[in-house]
């Protein structure tokens, strides 16, 4: 079996060529939306979703990608010092994560996660972090694992500033 980081893997952006019929993450709310709302946000530009590409053709996972923002005050305090006053600030939303359940474990999901990261920093869109809404504890520990950081008041809420990002991929 296939590991993250083979040179076989590849992530590409959802397109008609990919079988998303047989993804199974174990999480139906995930599952549904990559077979019949993904192609759909594409189309309309409301979000960008990426597929991982196993060497025998099948997705072993995919994320979205879209713009949001955040609003000031729910950052932290340390945090918002450092930024301008706008109400608003401007954000890339990772907005699903999942691996296929046949795959999870081999390191997959860390493995989309970086794509995602790098995408998003490669970006010419401003954005000031990469935010995301765990969907369980679960969730919400692999994110911290990743550096990412918990919302002052929305725990299942966290962000990881771009500058960090960046960061990372020097």
């Amino acid at each position: 079996m296939s590991r993250a980081g083979d040179d076989t893997l590849r992530v590409e952006v959802l397109g008609p060529q990919h079988d998303r019929t047989a993804f199974e993450s174990g999480v139906e709310l995930l599952d549904r939306y990559l077979r019949v709302q993904a192609g759909q946000d594409a189309r309309k530009n409301m979000a960008a979703p990426f597929v991982l590409v196993l060497p025998d053709g099948a997705i072993g996972g995919y994320y979205t990608l879209s713009a949001t923002s955040v609003n000031l005050a729910e950052l932290p305090a340390q945090i918002t010092r450092k930024l301008p006053r706008y109400p608003l600030v401007p954000a890339t939303l990772l907005g699903r994560l999942a691996v296929d359940r046949r795959h999870q474990g081999n390191g997959y999901g860390r493995f989309l996660l970086a794509d995602a990261l790098f995408r998003s920093v490669r970006s010419e869109i401003a954005s000031f972090a990469v935010i995301v809404e765990a969907k369980d504890e679960n969730a919400r520990r692999f994110y911290e694992r990743e550096s990412f950081l918990s919302l002052p008041d929305q725990p299942m809420k966290l962000f990881r500033p771009m500058t960090d990002i960046t960061e990372m991929f020097k």
